[in-house]
């Protein structure tokens, strides 16, 4: 796989528009976040579940702690699934 997701299973999206205007808009904490993020995060999905999470109203570090576990959750979807890969090769 090229770029600089590294080698992962999960699927790649391409999203029209220009992403850094869309980073760029981002709340401060947000951006933070993305910036540390293990994975690609899309400036679209992490807008609406920080925006969703707050209109809940979940505070700003609530938001934070939620966006970490999705991504944990991804990131264990992604190990099971290149695990059952390599076992099943052998």
């Amino acid at each position: 796989m090229s770029g600089n997701i590294g080698e992962t299973s999960l699927r790649r999206r391409r999203r029209p528009g220009d992403p850094m205007a869309a980073f760029d808009g981002l709340p401060p904490p947000l951006r933070q976040w993305l910036s540390q993020a293990a994975l690609p995060w899309s400036p679209a999905s992490a807008r609406r579940i920080w925006s969703k999470s707050l209109a809940r109203g979940l505070t700003q570090e609530e938001t934070l702690v939620l966006l970490s576990r999705a991504e944990a959750r991804t990131l264990a979807r992604d190990r099971r699934s290149t695990l059952f890969k390599l076992n099943s090769q052998t």
